[in-house]
C-alpha cells in the first residue's frame, strides 16, 4: 500500500509555513493520540503516520528533499524520518517530534504549557496584615493602606522595551522558551539560555524598569472593613497584587485582619465578656450598677443580693454584629466581688461584729468545712 502524501496527512497545503505545519501536526496529534482513541484500532497507526510526516516536514533539509523527490527521497536508507527496518519507529525521532505536542496534549493535567507561554506571566499574590481595634471591628470602616508592590512600568507600558516596543521572538528557541539536545536515544530539553525561558528577547530594555516591565512602588488603597470582622478574616482585592511580567495580568491582594485586644471587653465569636468589680457590700445587699457597651453607650445591670464572684448577667444584643448578617451577639457581665483593703479601725470593728453574728450567712463555707470534717473523720477510721 502506497504512502499518503505527508501534507495531506497533516491537513496542510504544500506551501505551508513551518508554523502552519506545526499547528497541523498538533491538531492531528490531539485527534489521533491512542490514549484518546481507545475504541479506534487504527488510531495508533494514524498517529504514527502523522508523526512520520511531521518528522520530515519540520526539518528544512528533509522537507526540501521530500518536495523534490517525494517518498523516494527516503527510500533505501537515505536518512528520512520514516520507519526503520523491522517496521518500528526510531526512538529518537519519535520523542523529538512528540515532545512538540506533549504540552498541548497534557497541558490541562500538568498545569499548562511551559516555555513560550511564560512570556506574559501573571503577577504574584500579595498578603497584607491589617490590625484594627475592637471598636473598628464593631462598626466597620473604610481604611486606607499603603502597599509596597511591583506596578506596571508607565514608561514602556509594561512591555520592558524602550518606547513600548513589543519584544521580539527569541532566535535561539524560536519563541518556545526551551531548547532540545539529542543524547543517544533521548531528547533532553532545557530552558533556553538566551531568553531564560520567556520565549522573547528585548533588544533595547526600558531604562526605567531595566526590561522587567514593572517597577517597585508604594500604592495607597482604600479597603472596606465590614462590621463584625474577626481575627483571621481574609479580604480579597482582585487585581491589586503584584503586576505581571511584561504586561501579564496582576495578582490579587489578600488582607488578613487581626483584631487587637481590648482593655475592657473580651471577645468570643459574636459575644462580648466584661469583668466588672463590685464591692462586698453591693454583692451582699444587691443593687444596680452601670456598665459600658462596645458602641460607646451605657447599660444598667441589676445585681441580685448574695451574688458571688463569677456570676454572669446578660445584656441581649449588646455584643458584636455577625459578619454576614443575622443580628448581633450578647454581652455578658461577670461579677468580681472585691475584698476591701486599707480598713480603718472602725471598719475592722464592724466586720468583726458582723463575723460574730454571721454564722448562717456563708452557706458555702459551712458546707465546705462540714465536708472537710467528714474527710478527716474517715481518714482516722
Amino acid at each position: 500500500m502506497s504512502k499518503r502524501d505527508y501534507y495531506d496527512v497533516l491537513g496542510v497545503s504544500k506551501g505551508a509555513s513551518a508554523d502552519e505545519i506545526k499547528k497541523g501536526f498538533r491538531k492531528k496529534a490531539k485527534e489521533l493520540h491512542p490514549d484518546r482513541n481507545k475504541d479506534n484500532p487504527d488510531a495508533e497507526a494514524q498517529f504514527k503516520e502523522a508523526n512520520e510526516a511531521y518528522d520530515v516536514l519540520k526539518d528544512a533539509e528533509k522537507k526540501a528533499a521530500y518536495d523534490r523527490f517525494g517518498h523516494a527521497a527516503f527510500e533505501n536508507g537515505m536518512g528520512g524520518g520514516g520507519q526503520r527496518p523491522g517496521g518500528g519507529f526510531g526512538s529518537g525521532d519519535f520523542s523529538s517530534a512528540f515532545s512538540d505536542v506533549f504540552d498541548d496534549l497534557f497541558g490541562d493535567f500538568m498545569g499548562g504549557r511551559q516555555g513560550g507561554g511564560r512570556r506574559a506571566a501573571r503577577g504574584s499574590d500579595l498578603r497584607y496584615n491589617l490590625r484594627v481595634t475592637l471598636e473598628e471591628a464593631y462598626s466597620g470602616m473604610q481604611k486606607t493602606i499603603n502597599v509596597p508592590t511591583a506596578v506596571s512600568c508607565s514608561s514602556c507600558e509594561g512591555t520592558g522595551a524602550e518606547g513600548g516596543v513589543e519584544p521580539t521572538t527569541c532566535p535561539t528557541c524560536s519563541g518556545m522558551g526551551k531548547v532540545r539536545a539529542q543524547q543517544g536515544f533521548f531528547t533532553v530539553e532545557r530552558t533556553c539560555p538566551t531568553c531564560s525561558g520567556l520565549g522573547q528577547i528585548i533588544k533595547n530594555p526600558c531604562t526605567s524598569c531595566k526590561g522587567a516591565g514593572r517597577v517597585e512602588k508604594d500604592r495607597a488603597l482604600s479597603v472596606n472593613i465590614p462590621a463584625g470582622v474577626e481575627t483571621g478574616t481574609r479580604i480579597r482585592l482582585a487585581g491589586e497584587g503584584e503586576a505581571g511580567m511584561r504586561g501579564g495580568p496582576p495578582g490579587d491582594l489578600y488582607i488578613f485582619v487581626e483584631v487587637a485586644p481590648h482593655e475592657l471587653f473580651e471577645r468570643d465569636s459574636v459575644n462580648l465578656y466584661c469583668r466588672v468589680p463590685v464591692s462586698m457590700a453591693k454583692a451582699a445587699l444587691g443593687g444596680s450598677i452601670e456598665v459600658p457597651t462596645i458602641d460607646g453607650g451605657r447599660g444598667r445591670v441589676q445585681i441580685p443580693a448574695g451574688s458571688q464572684s463569677g456570676r454572669q448577667m446578660r445584656l441581649r444584643g449588646k455584643g458584636m454584629p455577625a459578619l454576614r448578617g443575622g443580628g448581633s451577639g450578647d454581652m455578658f457581665i461577670e461579677l468580681a466581688v472585691e475584698t476591701p483593703v486599707n480598713l480603718t479601725s472602725r471598719q475592722k470593728e464592724l466586720l468583726r461584729e458582723f463575723e460574730d453574728l454571721g454564722e448562717d450567712n456563708n452557706p458555702e463555707t459551712k458546707s465546705f468545712f462540714s465536708s472537710v470534717k467528714s474527710f478527716w473523720d474517715g481518714m482516722k477510721g
